[in-house]
């Protein structure tokens, strides 16, 4: 325990000194590290690589790696955008991070007297952002995201104290259910987000869709939990104005998600991300092992377990 509490003071004192400067002055930081990222240490080079490709098919070599490019030069930014969370004022992230459709949002809550409201997210542009909607919520309403808590405990809490500074709430993946129950049963009004565009483990897969050219597994969890609480569920389509500004707009899915067929909401925001994708390839997070876990495994080893229960 001091051993993590030791390196959580130094990196986080480290941080915040650095999350000082301008964003100015972090996006020359950020060009300066785009050539050793790409050139020398090659971070995950070969998986961004591979995930281009497979899903971009019909695109030269040339055209992959320009926009293999474009990822690094992105990924760079955003680590430095992430970083200035740690000291940014509101004024400037309410301008740099903009949300429109907040009123309809609440308002629909209001209308339909429904205390949830469940958005989809990916990791699209600067996901970490989207954690000051609450300056753009009324008081009332706790805003809230489920996050899957990092191996290194000291990087864990440092990324905690990141996001829950805006005044949201962090929910631990393994406690989503408990958390959403004990807040019906308090009847508090709450808006959260999942970020659902991550490869769920071996046991976790109940759907697959098409995403990207490829048989990709999927969470459900998003409209499984909401049609058990009868949430109004959303997609946020994020987009990338210029460097160090984005806007969010709020995408109705469904208000009355209870009538909705079963993956047909989570197929819903798996097309809509594919096509923000396609009109931006170098926002979304291509170094993530995204299909690491193939159908053809899968199937087998559903093959496998069906065989271990009839013995």
């Amino acid at each position: 325990m001091r051993a993590i509490k030791l390196t959580y003071n130094l990196v986080f004192f480290l941080w915040y000194l650095l999350s000082l400067l301008p964003l100015r002055a972090l996006y020359c930081i950020s060009d300066l590290l785009f050539f050793p990222m790409y050139y020398v240490i090659r971070y995950r080079r070969e998986v961004i690589r591979n995930n281009l490709v497979r899903s971009f098919p019909e695109k030269e070599l040339s055209e992959i790696i320009r926009i293999e490019k474009q990822f690094y030069a992105f990924f760079c930014d955003y680590l430095f955008e992430t970083l200035k969370l740690l000291s940014i004022s509101k004024k400037q992230l309410v301008r740099r991070m903009t949300f429109e459709g907040v009123d309809e949002m609440v308002h629909t809550m209001e209308k339909k007297n429904k205390n949830f409201c469940f958005v989809y997210l990916g990791h699209y542009c600067n996901w970490e952002w989207v954690a000051s909607l609450p300056y753009w919520i009324p008081q009332h309403i706790l805003c809230g995201q489920i996050y899957h808590p990092l191996r290194n405990k000291a990087f864990d809490k440092l990324f905690l104290r990141l996001r829950n500074r805006f005044g949201g709430e962090c929910i631990a993946m393994k406690e989503t259910l408990r958390r959403i129950i004990e807040l019906k049963r308090a009847q508090q009004p709450t808006i959260i987000g999942f970020i659902s565009d991550q490869s769920p483990k071996w046991n976790s897969i109940h759907h697959w869709t098409e995403f990207l050219h490829q048989d990709t597994p999927v969470f459900i969890g998003t409209e499984k939990i909401g049609k058990q609480v009868d949430a109004i569920v959303y997609m946020a389509d994020i987009r990338r104005v210029k460097r160090g500004h984005y806007h969010c707009r709020f995408r109705l899915l469904a208000d009355d998600v209870k009538k909705i067929p079963d993956y047909e909401l989570t197929d819903t925001f798996t097309r809509q991300l594919e096509t923000m994708i396609k009109e931006n390839p170098s926002c979304w997070l291509w170094s993530h092992k995204r299909w690491k876990r193939t159908k053809e495994e899968w199937l087998r080893r559903q093959k496998e377990e069906t065989k271990n229960e009839k013995v």
